[in-house]
């Protein structure tokens, strides 16, 4: 294991067991101006998460979700999301994670993304593979639409119309369809091949950049709309194994499929 890998690795673990401590005792929570919240545990825990990277790579870049950052001005950049799924942490719902990647020079190069309430920690590096409390895992090879399970973007308050439409050719075309209100474990949960593929419209960095190694090195794509590499930066984005990848690019493309 590398020396980024551990500290990763202990960071999530770290700031996993700080979730799980903290979970039902909130001190405080904010409305952004996006209309999502912060809690004072997703201050504290990327607060954690900064100065554990920061002493063993003081020379590197932090984009984190609660105390900003750049993409720019180094070649290596740490991107935190220290509790995806607040919404969910707040109610009780035990769908939530720390997500910490790594990109070197515009690629994603490395990720963990902790599930403390399901005791799951998934870590891939590039060339490495994936694994899930290290065992290997890979996405889905089913290659039948009607036999999939697809994430789809929770947000319902922009965007409507293109998702009701994505939603309603979901609804015809696979098994079933899967809001779960944390790109962490939706992402994970694809490259676990327990979800078949995954859409999100609007997704930040910290979103997604553990994810998207996580999905590549267990054999997955995940690229924006158009099926170009997912910049650091807020994107759409659709993951998947080459089967439902391909389709669901497809279905974004597409204004009204069959039309």
């Amino acid at each position: 294991m590398t020396d980024l890998m551990r500290v990763a690795i202990d960071a999530a673990r770290e700031t996993g067991k700080l979730l799980l401590d903290r979970w039902g005792r909130i001190r405080s929570v904010e409305a952004k101006d996006d209309r999502s919240l912060v809690t004072d545990v997703d201050r504290e825990a990327e607060a954690l998460i900064r100065a554990r990277i920061a002493a063993a790579f003081p020379s590197h870049a932090i984009l984190g979700e609660e105390h900003g950052g750049s993409c720019d001005g180094a070649d290596t950049v740490w991107v935190i999301d220290p509790l995806d799924g607040t919404h969910n942490y707040i109610r009780g719902i035990p769908l939530f994670g720390v997500s910490i990647g790594v990109i070197h020079r515009g690629a994603f190069v490395a990720g963990v993304i902790g599930i403390p309430a399901e005791g799951l920690l998934y870590a891939a590096e590039h060339g490495a593979g994936a694994s899930v409390n290290g065992k290997r895992i890979a996405v889905s090879t089913r290659r039948e639409p009607a036999s999939w399970s697809v994430g789809l973007d929770s947000d319902l308050r922009t965007g409507f119309a293109g998702k009701a439409r994505v939603l309603e050719e979901l609804g015809r075309s696979v098994f079933n369809v899967r809001m779960l209100g944390s790109s962490a474990r939706s992402l994970s949960l694809v490259a676990e091949g327990r979800l078949d593929g995954l859409v999100e419209f609007f997704d930040k960095p910290w979103d997604f950049a553990a994810g998207v190694a996580i999905v590549e090195e267990a054999g997955g794509r995940v690229t924006t709309f158009g099926g170009g590499a997912l910049p650091c930066a807020s994107s759409a984005y659709v993951a998947g194994g080459a089967e439902t990848h391909r389709w669901l690019l497809d279905l974004v493309r597409v204004p009204a499929r069959g039309a």
